[in-house]
Formats: C-alpha cells, structure tokens, sequence
C-alpha cells in the first residue's frame, strides 16, 4: 500500500520535545515508520547531547526540524531517519556497523551520502563565490561544484536531506557570527539555491533564495520588506476582496475551484525589478492569486471568466499550457486592471500542474537561472525530476530505492586540485588526463601524482571527490608508453591528442626536408622559378623559413594554403585577353567530353585535377605534350602564372549545351572539432546523392580542417551542399576549393 503523505508540518516549532513530534507524526506514517524514527531519535540523543550547530541550536532540535522539512515535501521514512542521524559520523567511530544493524543498508548509505556531500566545504572556496557578480571562470566553477554534488551520490535523496538541512540552519542564522552569515548565504545562492531550483523543490528554493538575500544584501531586502509591510494589511484586504468575489463567480459559473493568494518572495520581487528595470511600484505581481482547477477546460473557463471580470493588461499573457516551457511547466499566467484599478496577477493551472510544479517535474530552472545549459544534462535533471513526481507511485521497498538511484553523469568524473578548484574529466580519466586538462606543459612534465594525499600509479583511474595533485620534473618529456590503449595512461581524447602533437615535433630535421620538397614541387605547379621564400614565411606568420618548412612537413600548413600565399606574393598576369592561336578563323568542335574547344577537332580532352573545373566555370584549355588538351578554370593559377612562351599554347574552350559530364570537384570545411562531425557531413553527402572519392582531416587546437573530393553534376548542386554544410553545428566554414 502506499501511503500519500499530507503537505502540512508537524505545529512543533522549537523540536525540544521528541516524543511530542513523534505523536503528531502518528496520524501520518505506519507504526512500524514511528518505530523506525523513534529508533532514530534514540540513538541520536545521546550522541548529540550538549552539541549545537554554529546558529546556537541545539543538534537534535535541528535535526528535528529538517526532518519536519522533508516530511512537507512527503519524503519516506528512511529518509527522515537519516536526517536525524546525519550527524552520527562525527561523534561514534563505528558507525557504519550500527547504522546498518539497527537501520538497513538504505539509511546507512543516506547517512554515508550526506557526510561525502560535506567534503565539498572541506575542498572547495566555496566562501569566496559571489553568485551574483561573478566572473565567467567562477559561474563555471559555480557550475562545477553543482554538478559534482550530484555526482558524488549515489541517492538523490541524500541532496534533499542536504538541502532541507541548509533551510533548517539559516531559519536560525540569526544566531552566527556576520562572517559564518556571509559564508553561509554566499554558498546558500551559489550553490544550494540553485540545486533546490534545479530539482524543482519551490518551497525550499524560495526559502532559501530570500535567507541568504537577507544576510547578503540586507538593506535592499529590508527596503522591500518595509514596502511590502507598509501595504500588507491593506494588500491582504485586497487580496481577499479578490478572492471572495472570484470563488461567487467560479461557483455561479459552475466551476470547482481552489483560490488563494500567491505568495510572493522578496528575492523573486527584486530579481523582477532588476531584470525588468522596474520600481516596486510597477510590478503587475505583488498582488497576485492563483486559481486550482481540475482539468484544463476549466483552466480556459476560468481564464475567460477572470477577463471578463477585469480589463487584460496587453502583453501580460502567457499560455504555458498549449505551449509548455521547454521543461515541461504548464500554467496560465495574466495580469488585468483589477478592483480599485490595481494591477492584479492571475496564475491559472490543474491541481496536477500544481503538484508537479511543487515538487519539481516542471520546475523551470534554466528561465530562472538563465545562461546556457547542456542538453544532456537537462536530460539527466529531467529524469530527476520525474523520480520525484513518482515516488508516491512505487512500493516502499526495494522497488522505491532502485528508482531513487541517480544516474547522473555517468559519463563524467569531477576531481578537486589542491585549492579546491572541481575539474571535470571523461569517466575512467587517470592523472595525466588531470595534468593535461589543466596545462600542456604539466602534462607533459609529469612523472608521479598524488590521489587524497598518497601516492598513486599514473594509470590509476580517478573518482569522484579526490583531490589530486601531480608531481613534475622541471625539464620533461611524454612517454610513447602513454599512448599504448592498453596501458591505460590516458583515456580524454585532449591528453591524448596533446601527447601525438608533441612526438609529431619532434622530427624537426625530417619534416623540414619533406616540407622544402612540398614547396618546391608547388613553386613549379604555378609555373614559378624563383620567389622569396622568407617572404612567404612571414605571409603565413613563421618567423623563420625553416619553422615554415617543418609545418608544411608535418601537415600543419596544406598544399592549398601554400598555393593562396604564391598567388599573394607574386604579381598576376592578365587572362581577359587569350592569344590569336592560328592566322585564320578555326571552327569550335565538341570533344567527346561535351566541352566544347575552338581548334583542331578530335582531340582528348580532360578535366585538370588542381582546379577541377565545373559547369558553369569559366574554363580555357591547355594543349600538352601527351593528354591531348586539359581544360582549367581560366582563374586557375596554373594559367595566371603561365610563362609567356606557353600561353600560345591556350585553347578557347565552353561547355556545351548538353553537356552531361560527372566533374570532380575539391571541397573545404572548417569547424570546431568533435566526435560525430565527419559522420554528420558524411550523411549529408548520403542524403544529397553525391559520392565522395576522397577525404582528409587535420585536426589542431580543437579546430578541424576537412578536405573532400566530390563527384558533382554542376555548380548549381555544389552551392546547395556548401549551404547544408554550413548548417552542420560547430561548422565553421565551407566552402569550393581554389586552386
């Protein structure tokens, strides 16, 4: 059987009197619950005697009153036991054993959960974060830290239990020091706000969110305060005047329903006020209702009504239910002109849309939070956030803490450097995948590394939560051993990559000769003797000649790059004006090609494979020795850079009206590299109909450079694959080949 657990809490405020709760909780859990949580309490008691939290409370009484947190946010049995017992680990040495006899292996790992969360204030800076004017490193490390609170367990609950225990402790706040105040409220909104938002538990969140604004900038909260105090009996009349004559209506309208004020939190009042650059006085929502409604033809009904008893303000509706949010929130949301012409806000929605809202299956977090998020992981809080809107489906046993289990980023290890900084790395990263996602020359500098403080295999793979440090020789090198796969040294595709590119320098004197030879045989392709190679290496940003030749050796700088920095350097001859080939008139042939070339007929003709030339390119043909006449793009540099005592040997040439030719084409793409990319360009070319013959990929400093050679039936064609491409994400570029 399940139980549906009441939203209300316990009326015991102070949390002195154990047994006193524990009754109040007899009308909501089984016996055999209360026996679990007063098993709870009595081992707790004497453990905590005498001992207070930094707010002056005392333990268990704070305990107590995270438990009465959860049990509004209908939390099981198991889990309230577990927040009364968070604290056992400090004060008894076997714990773990005494846990799991008298409690279960469930509450023990809870237990075991939350302690792992505390390493988070042990390893990190988190007093140093301002959530609110923080640069983009420390939004990222903000960021960082949230996700490795939720990977480093293995149970959601154990971030619930987390976080109910943060409300508990800043309700009483008060009670600190200013500076362990400041500390507090500045990881409260840096780091347990947001996890409150992003699993969509609202209550905390809002609670949350407005203690720590208290503390943070307490003469703007207490300027908002004193406003909504100075009109709150007359705002509360109001509002019940309001509801008073919606429920007449609602009932004479024939429509069930729940009204009741909205409450409004003074950190979403002047989150609006800033965002919208608005005085206090001229937000639509400081008075505001929300209507409960069993379905959503009654939602519209209910709108319809509200409308026709006020005016709309323009430009204030929202139908959040034909177009939810991208997280699945469904709500109405209006403003009208309402009595005493005050601007009254109306949110309309399901008791089921209430309830998800509530508990966190449409929490819309990313509006809230605003900046870009990853879509795997709204994936992964997506699935958080369904568990919690199932969990008053599943059985109370085993069935409900499989369904508990987090599935977060399995994909992802988050490790602390020794200042507390969380970097994230692929699962099963080792230390040298640590030391390069730092710096490439730590990386490469590595000899030896530390995991918690001790010395580890370089091989070792990493989990979440240590804090790892790496030892460095002063001059170093990487071993080749490290790329061997099974070894095991590395396992990011960055470290990786960064250890090839280092070995690929290191053959400076062979890739100097390969690149000479490269450029040479390019001189000669553009029809050049001489030229000043320094220039060259200047045009291209080396400071040396032989730095160029090394590049070019070892494929960093391509044959086509080579070819654009000739032709910037040397001085072009014009082409508008092709010699008289013959004293008299010679009449055009088609060859057999369907390229039509004004000479002598019968003659082989082919396509030149270093501009590849394509309807409708304007094109000349070129008599040689042996191939009959090869026909080139009159912009190909082959023919700028002709010696004038071979121009007599150019044809006129067009391509003739039926022409039917398959011509090969060279294509470049530029993007941000990333796995998947060549496949998605790949089936492109699939779904365009055109076969690739040839493909190259160079890939250096996160960008890669793709060469394809592509068969094509025109130009036509070319310029629509060129605009597909380029709609590729992290496509750069794309873009025809020159010669």
């Amino acid at each position: 059987m399940v139980l549906i657990r009441s939203k209300s809490l316990p009326s015991v405020t102070d949390y002195t009197d154990t047994e006193a709760w524990l009754n109040e909780l007899a009308t909501q859990f089984a016996p055999n619950e209360i026996t679990l949580l007063r098993q709870a309490c009595a081992m707790a008691a004497p453990l905590y005697d005498d001992q207070r939290t930094l707010t002056g409370t005392p333990l268990l009484a704070h305990a107590m009153g995270a438990a009465s947190i959860l049990i509004g946010m209908r939390m099981d049995a198991e889990t309230l036991a577990a927040t009364l017992l968070h604290a056992v680990p400090e004060y008894l040495e076997d714990w773990r054993m005494r846990v799991e006899s008298e409690f279960g292996a469930n509450v023990a790992g809870l237990v075991e959960g939350i302690a792992r969360m505390e390493q988070i204030r042990q390893f990190s800076e988190i007093e140093q974060l301002h959530a609110a004017d923080s640069s983009g490193d420390q939004v990222q490390q903000i960021e960082s830290l949230r996700q490795m609170l939720l990977a480093m367990v293995q149970d959601i609950r154990v971030v619930l239990i987390k976080l109910a225990e943060r409300t508990q402790t800043l309700r009483h706040l008060a009670g600190a020091t200013v500076e362990q105040q400041q500390r507090i409220a500045r990881e409260t909104r840096g780091i347990f706000a947001p996890l409150a938002n992003r699993l969509g538990v609202w209550q905390i969140k809002w609670e949350l969110e407005d203690h720590a604004l208290r503390y943070l900038e307490p003469q703007l909260y207490k300027e908002i305060a004193r406003l909504l105090d100075e009109r709150r009996v007359d705002r509360e009349q109001y509002i019940d005047d309001v509801l008073a004559q919606l429920r007449q209506e609602l009932q004479q309208a024939g429509i069930k329903a729940e009204v009741s004020g909205r409450p409004k939190h003074i950190y979403s009042i002047i989150n609006k006020m800033r965002r919208k650059n608005l005085e206090f006085n001229r937000l639509y929502d400081v008075r505001a209702v929300r209507i409960l409604v069993d379905d959503v033809k009654d939602c519209y009904a209910a709108l319809g009504l509200v409308h026709h008893l006020w005016q709309p303000i323009p430009g204030e509706f929202d139908d959040y239910i034909a177009r939810p949010k991208s997280n699945g929130y469904r709500s109405l949301h209006t403003a009208v002109i309402g009595p005493r012409g005050l601007a009254l806000e109306v949110q309309i929605r399901t008791h089921d849309m209430h309830y998800n809202s509530e508990l966190g299956v449409a929490a819309h977090w990313r509006y809230k939070e605003g900046g870009k998020s990853d879509s795997k992981f709204d994936e992964k809080i997506a699935w958080l956030r369904q568990i919690l809107a199932w969990k008053d489906e599943v059985s109370e046993g085993g069935d409900l803490l499989e369904q508990f289990k987090s599935e977060l980023f399995q994909d992802k290890v988050f490790v602390l450097t020794p200042q507390g900084k969380v970097i994230d790395l692929p699962k099963g990263s080792t230390p040298i995948d640590f030391a390069y996602a730092l710096h490439t020359d730590l990386g490469h500098r590595t000899r030896g590394a530390k995991v918690d403080g001790s010395i580890v295999p370089l091989n070792t793979r990493l989990q979440n939560g240590q804090r790892v440090e790496i030892l460095t020789a002063k001059i170093g090198a990487p071993s080749r051993d490290w790329l061997n796969p099974a070894l095991g040294y590395l396992q990011s595709p960055r470290a990786r990559a960064k250890v090839r590119y280092w070995f690929k320098y290191q053959n400076f004197e062979v890739n100097v000769a390969s690149g000479r030879a490269k450029l040479e045989r390019e001189l000669h392709r553009a029809g050049i003797s001489s030229i000043n190679q320094e220039k060259l290496a200047q045009k291209l940003h080396y400071n040396r000649l032989e730095d160029l030749l090394a590049a070019i050796g070892r494929g960093d700088v391509s044959e086509h790059q080579i070819a654009l920095v000739i032709q910037e350097v040397t001085p072009s001859k014009p082409v508008e004006a092709l010699p008289v080939f013959t004293a008299k008139r010679m009449h055009a042939t088609r060859a057999p090609s369907g390229i039509v070339v004004e000479g002598v007929g019968n003659l082989l003709t082919s396509l030149a494979k270093c501009c590849k030339p394509a309807p409708p390119d304007v094109i000349v043909g070129y008599i040689t020795r042996e191939r009959g006449v090869t026909i080139h793009r009159q912009t190909c540099t082959f023919v700028t850079r002709l010696p004038e005592e071979r121009r007599s040997r150019l044809l006129h040439a067009h391509w003739g009206s039926a022409t039917n030719l398959v011509a090969n084409v060279d294509i470049e793409v530029e993007a941000y590299d990333r796995q998947g990319l060549l496949r998605d360009i790949s089936d492109l070319f699939v779904r365009e109909k055109v076969n690739a013959t040839k493909a190259n990929m160079l890939s250096r400093s996160n960008l890669a450079l793709m060469q394809f050679s592509l068969e094509i039936a025109d130009l036509a064609q070319l310029q629509r694959l060129l605009a597909l491409i380029r709609q590729v994400p992290d496509v750069i570029a794309a873009r025809r080949r020159e010669s």
